[in-house]
């Protein structure tokens, strides 16, 4: 069954991009344990003019409402998930550029189907990876995200996977983009 594309992935999607420029922007060069966001850092630098690169590990707890158009016997329903989602970055800065590479994947996250009850799980993973000058701008980013809740019974799999990615040259010029979005129920 060919779902109608709602706005599922569209939000998922923001979530993502929103808590990953959350996770970029409260990074620090400092080590330690941030309470409340389960945040643990590793830096490493050596002389001024070398590469410094650390390591951001967080876990948070996340609670949203999603449809699962799939779900129902094809009517659809709203499914609340639950669960702990974890990040998990590299961020290198060499001279004039900078390099991030990110990880995201969920643990534990399940839910329930309002109308029918039914039990899903949350599987699958995000990886990033960008880099750019601080000089002239140019950067290229690549994201896979594979987001899939598990129901029960036949037909309540709703599998989501995009590829995505940009290139733009020292000039602004975008000189690639790709955006390959895929939405199904199994």
């Amino acid at each position: 069954m060919k779902p109608k594309i709602n706005l599922t992935a569209k939000a998922f999607a923001v979530i993502f991009a929103s808590v990953n420029i959350l996770c970029i922007t409260a990074c620090t060069k400092e080590s330690g344990v941030v309470s409340g966001n389960n945040i643990q850092r590793q830096t490493s630098s050596v002389q001024s003019n070398a590469a410094t690169a650390f390591t951001v590990s967080s876990k948070f707890d996340i609670a949203l409402s999603i449809n699962i158009p799939c779900a129902n016997g094809g009517n659809g329903e709203d499914v609340t998930l639950t669960g702990t989602l974890h990040d998990l970055y590299h961020i290198t800065i060499n001279g004039n550029n900078l390099h991030v590479k990110q990880h995201d994947n969920p643990q534990g996250i399940t839910g329930i189907g309002t109308v029918t009850g039914a039990k899903y799980q949350g599987t699958g993973e995000t990886q990033q990876q960008f880099g750019g000058s601080f000089v002239n701008g140019q950067y290229e980013g690549t994201l896979t995200n594979n987001f899939r809740m598990i129901g029960q019974g036949p037909g309540n799999n709703f599998l989501v996977h995009e590829t995505f990615h940009v290139t733009i040259n020292a000039n602004g010029t975008v000189t690639a983009l790709l955006d390959h979005l895929t939405v199904d129920c199994k």
